[in-house]
C-alpha cells in the first residue's frame, strides 16, 4: 500500500472540502446569523487539516492503483463525514451529541436524507443551506469534483472514479480523458441543479427554499428546510415539479450527456434499463393510488397526487413525503414502497439501492436457470436490448446482490439487538442501505430517538450502500492489505 500517495491526495480532498464552507458564511451573513462564526472556523479547521496531510508529502509521486483508489475513497467519506459534522456540532440550538452530529453529516453526504433533527424550519438558514449543500457535493460525489478541477489527480483519477461513481458498469467514460468526464457530469449536474430551482421558483417557492430543494432533488437526497418536507408547500405544481425532477435524476447521467450531445432523446426509449424503470414507477404507482383510493385514504385525484409523487420519491430513494408519511398508509403500501427502494434508480444516476439494471439482471439469469432445469442441455444467453451480456458480469451482479442481502441480515440483527422492534429495525437498515432516508415504527418521522450504538450501525449502512459495498467492504479482507 502506497500510504505516501494516499495522504497528499486527502489532504487536497480535504482543502477543497473546506470550501463548501464559504456559501454558508456568506447565507449567515445575508441574514445576519452569528452562525457565521461557526463556518469559519470549520474552514479554516478542515483547510489546515488539509495542509497537514498534503505538505510533508507534497514532492511525492506515484501511480494511484485500484486499491489505493478504494482506500482513498473509503477514508475521504468517513473523513469528510467528521469534519462535515462540525457545524452541527458547534451550533447552539438544538445541542447535538457527537454521534447525532455524525449521523446527520454522513447522511447528508450520502444523501440518505435520515434526520436527528425536528423543528428544521426553526434552524438558522445557514444551518439549512449547509445541510442541503451536503447532499449536492454528495450526489454527484465530491472525488469527481476533485478530478475535474485538479489536474493534478489526473494520474491515476480513473481509480476515484470508479470507486465512487455509483453503478455495476463503470469502465465506460463519456469522454476520452476523466478530467473531461467529470468536468461533462459536473456541467450536467449544475445545469439541471439551476433548472430545478428555477422551476421551483416559478412553481411558488420562495428563492432561498427553491435552490435548498433543487440541491436534494437533483442529489435524490431528500432533505428538506421544513419538517412537513414537500408538503408544507400544499402546491400540486411544487409536487409535479418535484416529480420530474426526480426522475431526470434517477436516469443514468451518460443518457443526459448523449442528449445534451446529439440534441436527441431517443436513446431515453431505447434503453432497456429506463424502460424497465419506467414501467416499474407505472405498475407501483397504479397500485398505490388505486389502494389509496379504494380505502377512502384520499380523493381520487389526492390519491393520484400523493401516491404517484411517494412512488417517485421511494423508488429513486430520494425520500421526500407529502401530505403525510406512507408510513401510515394502509394495508401492504408502505412495505410495498420499501421493497421498490431496493431497487433504487438507474446505474450512473445519483440515485440509491441496487440499482435498475442488476435487478433487471438478477430476473433475467433467473429466468435463465428456469429454462434450462426443462432443458438442461439448452444454451441460453442473457441480454440485455440487443447486447449480450458477459459472464463475467453475470457474476459480479450475483456476487453484489448475495453480499448487498448478507450485508443487510447481519445490520438487521445487530439493530434487534440494540432493542429495536421488527419493523423499526428492518425499514431503517433498508433505508440507510439503499439511502432512502425515511422508515417505519420508531424513526418513521426522525431517527432521534435511536439507541447511539443503532445510529453508528446505520451510519455504516448509509456509507456502505453510497459506496455500493465492496468499495468500502474490500477494506475489512485480509487479501487487500496482504500485498
Amino acid at each position: 500500500m502506497q500510504f505516501q500517495i494516499i495522504f497528499p491526495i486527502l489532504g487536497i480532498l480535504l482543502v477543497l472540502f473546506s470550501t463548501s464552507s464559504l456559501p454558508p458564511i456568506v447565507v449567515a451573513l445575508i441574514y445576519q446569523e452569528p452562525e457565521a462564526a461557526i463556518f469559519i472556523y470549520t474552514f479554516l479547521l478542515t483547510f489546515l487539516l488539509g495542509l497537514v496531510l498534503w505538505f510533508p508529502f507534497r514532492h511525492l509521486n506515484g501511480l494511484l492503483r485500484t486499491r489505493e483508489g478504494c482506500l482513498v475513497t473509503a477514508l475521504f467519506w468517513i473523513v469528510l463525514g467528521s469534519v462535515g459534522s462540525l457545524p452541527f456540532l458547534l451550533m447552539e440550538s438544538p445541542a447535538l451529541s457527537i454521534t447525532d452530529a455524525l449521523f446527520e453529516s454522513i447522511s447528508g453526504l450520502t444523501t440518505t436524507g435520515a434526520t436527528i433533527l425536528t423543528g428544521i424550519e426553526q434552524l438558522p438558514r445557514s444551518i439549512l443551506f449547509y445541510r442541503q449543500q451536503l447532499q449536492w457535493l454528495g450526489g454527484m460525489g465530491i472525488i469527481v469534483l476533485a478530478v475535474a478541477i485538479l489536474p493534478m489527480l489526473s494520474i491515476g483519477g480513473m481509480q476515484l472514479y470508479r470507486t465512487e461513481t455509483p453503478g455495476p458498469v463503470k469502465d465506460t467514460k463519456l469522454t476520452p480523458r476523466i478530467t473531461s468526464t467529470a468536468k461533462a457530469l459536473w456541467f450536467l449536474y449544475l445545469f439541471l441543479t439551476t433548472a430545478c430551482a428555477l422551476a421551483y421558483w416559478l412553481a411558488g417557492m420562495n428563492l432561498f427554499d427553491a435552490i435548498c430543494h433543487s440541491f436534494s432533488t437533483i442529489a435524490i437526497g431528500g432533505f428538506s428546510t421544513y419538517d412537513g418536507s414537500m408538503g408544507h408547500f400544499n402546491s400540486p405544481l411544487i409536487i409535479s415539479v418535484a416529480i420530474f425532477f426526480m426522475m431526470v435524476a434517477g436516469f443514468n447521467f451518460a443518457l443526459h450527456f448523449i442528449a445534451w450531445r446529439e440534441k436527441s432523446l431517443n436513446h431515453y426509449i431505447r434503453d432497456p434499463e429506463v424502460r424497465w424503470f419506467l414501467a416499474t414507477v407505472a405498475v407501483v404507482g397504479t397500485i398505490t393510488v388505486v389502494t389509496l383510493y379504494l380505502s377512502g385514504t384520499y380523493s381520487l385525484s389526492k390519491s393520484f397526487r400523493y401516491g404517484l409523487f411517494e412512488v417517485v420519491s421511494v423508488a429513486t430513494t430520494t425520500g421526500y413525503t407529502s401530505s403525510s408519511s406512507f408510513s401510515s398508509w394502509p394495508l401492504f403500501l408502505p412495505m410495498l414502497l420499501f421493497f421498490t427502494s431496493f431497487m433504487g434508480g438507474c446505474a450512473g444516476s445519483t440515485a440509491g439501492g441496487m440499482k435498475v439494471i442488476r435487478v433487471v439482471l438478477i430476473a433475467k439469469q433467473g429466468m435463465r436457470e428456469l429454462r434450462r432445469f426443462v432443458h438442461p442441455n439448452g444454451v441460453f444467453t442473457i441480454k440485455i436490448g440487443d447486447n449480450a451480456v458477459s459472464p463475467r458480469v453475470g457474476e459480479a451482479v450475483w456476487g453484489f446482490f448475495a453480499t448487498y442481502i448478507v450485508m443487510f441480515v447481519l445490520l438487521f440483527l445487530a439493530l434487534l439487538a440494540t432493542g429495536l422492534d421488527l419493523t423499526t429495525a428492518f425499514s431503517a437498515v433498508a433505508s440507510c442501505l439503499n439511502n432512502l432516508g425515511p422508515a417505519l415504527g420508531e424513526a418513521a418521522f426522525s431517527y432521534q430517538s435511536l439507541p447511539n450504538v443503532a445510529k453508528w450501525l446505520l451510519a455504516f449502512a448509509m456509507l456502505l450502500g453510497r459506496l455500493e459495498i465492496f468499495t468500502l467492504l474490500v477494506l475489512f479482507t485480509p487479501t487487500f492489505w496482504r500485498y
